[in-house]
């Protein structure tokens, strides 16, 4: 059984750090200005750098893990990248925090088939995990947990797949999940999808069912911290990139609102997204980092 036991606020010697979101906010809008990020785009290009580049900024070790598919949907090679900052490198004890950075290639939930043929821009899907992290990373950059290593991982190629065609998914968390090597974090947490206006977090069902002790005191002290995104009910079980990881016996919960209005639409947008909604996410990101114990 996976076990999480609390510590007060503070202890172990450590000063408060605070997640605001403000930041978090302001880098969801960044990688909302580089226009859709899919595979092999120069938007894509851009957000590698401006992510690789923040986390390099705040001391992390970055490494890009770079690998090629074969595209099925057309004669081309995907160059795919997942993204890895690495605080306290040399800390055994490691816990992995991970949000996919591409966006959906086709709006397919688009209700004319015009429609669908365009690109996300996917404010909700995908910028608004990548943000609560790089605002994770500033607080890091900052101070890190005592005797904790901290993995931020951005994973490539998660929305490249067709309606139903469930191989195409989660290509860089697949990837990543093939080669740990001999790394094995303790726990891990996904977020996909953390940022719209009035958003309602489930407990999704494969992180209560592979990972349940984590997810009930996740959201146990979402409730103590008065974190009102959070509702401790079963949710859907999501084919997400929590699942690759889950398999590979490292037990990781998705933080995810599904079903969203907006998902895979071309209205995924900033305005649909809150300042006040990153920061409740990153709240809980902060406590589960500096004041858990494993």
């Amino acid at each position: 059984m996976f076990l999480v036991g609390i510590l007060c606020a503070g202890c172990g010697g450590q000063d408060a750090v605070e997640f605001t979101g403000q930041r978090a906010w302001q880098y969801l809008n960044a990688q909302c200005d580089f226009g859709p990020r899919p595979p092999g785009s120069a938007a894509h290009n851009e957000t590698v750098r401006f992510i690789a580049g923040h986390l390099k900024n705040q001391g992390a070790h970055v490494t890009l893990q770079r690998f090629e598919k074969r595209d099925p949907y057309s004669d081309r090679t995907l160059e795919l990248i997942n993204i890895i900052g690495s605080f306290s490198t040399e800390a055994d004890r490691r816990v992995l925090l991970a949000a996919h950075y591409d966006t959906r290639p086709w709006a397919d939930q688009e209700e004319t088939d015009s429609l669908r043929l365009l690109p996300i821009i996917g404010a909700n899907d995908g910028a608004s995990g990548v943000a609560v992290l790089l605002e994770i990373a500033d607080l890091l950059g900052e101070q890190t947990p005592k005797g904790l290593g901290v993995d931020l991982v951005f994973f490539d190629g998660e929305d490249y797949g067709k309606d139903g065609d469930l191989e195409h998914f989660l290509l860089g968390s697949k990837y990543f999940a093939a080669n740990l090597g001999g790394y094995r974090p303790v726990c891990g947490i996904l977020l996909d999808m953390v940022g719209a206006k009035d958003a309602q977090i489930l407990q999704e069902a494969n992180s209560l069912s592979r990972a349940g002790d984590l997810t009930t005191e996740l959201f146990r002290r979402a409730q103590e911290l008065g974190l009102d995104v959070f509702v401790a009910r079963r949710g859907e079980a999501v084919y997400d990139d929590h699942v690759p990881l889950i398999l590979a016996g490292i037990p990781v919960v998705d933080l995810i609102e599904f079903p969203y209005a907006y998902w895979h639409t071309l209205e995924d947008t900033p305005d649909k997204c809150s300042p006040e909604t990153l920061r409740q996410v990153g709240v809980l990101l902060t406590d589960f980092l500096y004041n858990f114990s494993f």
